[in-house]
């Protein structure tokens, strides 16, 4: 785990460390030191502390003008134990969304597995995003199937195309187009 880098090809876009409104502004971090770790492995250290022991997170982009950000995932997201989504919530998606963002594209390609507790904190998320939407993108098929157990998936969109896309290729925009295409289509 300790060689999976948050993706860094946008970092000409964007750099949450240089973001006003980003939870994580200024933090400075270490390309020599790895002090984050789930479980007993070792993360890079470009991923970032939230509050949870198991699952970290990076800002990879976000656009206050359009109103959405990208968020990349690594770790076991554990909401029975430890409680992530609250921290998740509370600590970084509110401060996003104090700073006009209603739009959410999680990435969890990384995330190794999901425990859930309720789904009250996604319930909150959900309203109070409004007209927005959150996304779950390339999350492994078992805990797509952990999120639908859950009843999260009334919350977060995932499935079909939203499960295979190849969006490493694509810039931040590009890769907003063609979510908020897909979106348009489900919703028409």
């Amino acid at each position: 785990m300790q060689d999976i880098e948050p993706h860094f090809r946008w970092r000409d876009f964007y750099r949450s460390e240089d973001d006003r409104f980003s939870p994580f502004y200024q933090k400075e971090y270490s390309e020599f030191e790895y002090t984050n770790q789930v479980y007993n492995y070792l993360l890079h250290p470009q991923w970032d502390y939230f509050g949870s022991p198991t699952l970290y997170i990076k800002i990879i982009y976000a656009d206050y003008q359009q109103g959405y950000a990208i968020i990349e995932m690594i770790g076991e997201w554990n909401d029975a134990i430890t409680n992530d989504i609250m921290y998740l919530k509370r600590d970084v998606l509110e401060v996003l969304m104090e700073n006009g963002i209603n739009k959410f594209v999680l990435i969890g390609e990384n995330v190794l597995n999901f425990h859930a507790s309720d789904d009250s904190y996604y319930e909150e998320w959900f309203q109070d995003i409004e007209d927005g939407w959150i996304i779950a993108l390339n999350f492994q098929e078992h805990v797509r199937a952990e999120f639908t157990k859950a009843n999260i998936d009334y919350f977060m969109i995932f499935g079909g195309e939203l499960d295979q896309m190849i969006w490493r290729k694509l810039n931040p925009l590009q890769l907003y187009a063609q979510v908020q295409h897909t979106m348009q289509r489900r919703l028409g």
